[in-house]
């Protein structure tokens, strides 16, 4: 049964190659050409992604997070959002990889199973990163003007994170 597990993919790509083969299809050379697009297109969309991390990294290092959580705190209280979960509310429709460091932060400090740790990793679960996800896939298909996609997005993360606090507290 572990060989199994251990040979679906290589048993997937032999049967992808013998499909081709038996229609006529030059494999190795749509192979090739996938590959070519593919490096195309990372480096059309390469230089938002450097400029939106380099953008993160320096806002944390800042102290600005911090700051603009300190302002935010009393607001997010009547919402019932801890303010400790406020840096990774702000940084997960961002990045991703930040945000998974905030929340690794919060379960080492609070403890995995206390309800900031829940609400943190629920949180990590039930939002996107939207400006990410809107560089790669706007990006990659050469969309300039966005229109709504991204207010619809944050207003999404928003019920996300407070979707996922309240539903902490109603579970747990």
């Amino acid at each position: 049964m572990e060989l199994l597990f251990v040979m679906v993919i290589p048993l997937i790509i032999a049967g992808v190659a013998l499909y081709g083969t038996v229609k006529g299809v030059d494999v190795y050379a749509a192979l090739v050409h996938g590959a070519g697009e593919g490096l195309t297109t990372t480096m059309r969309i390469l230089p938002p992604l450097v400029g939106l991390m380099t953008a993160v990294y320096m806002l944390r290092a800042s102290g600005a997070l911090e700051l603009l959580s300190r302002v935010l705190a009393p607001l997010t209280g009547k919402l019932g959002l801890p303010s400790e979960l406020l840096p990774l509310m702000m940084l997960r429709p961002v990045s991703g990889s930040a945000a998974l460091g905030v929340g690794a932060e919060l379960i080492g400090r609070y403890g995995p199973d206390s309800t900031l740790g829940r609400m943190a990793s629920v949180m990590l679960g039930s939002t996107e990163t939207t400006f990410y996800t809107v560089a790669v896939y706007f990006g990659a298909v050469g969309v300039d003007r966005t229109r709504y996609a991204v207010p619809a997005a944050l207003c999404a993360d928003l019920v996300g994170f407070l979707a996922a606090a309240w539903a902490v507290r109603l579970l747990f």
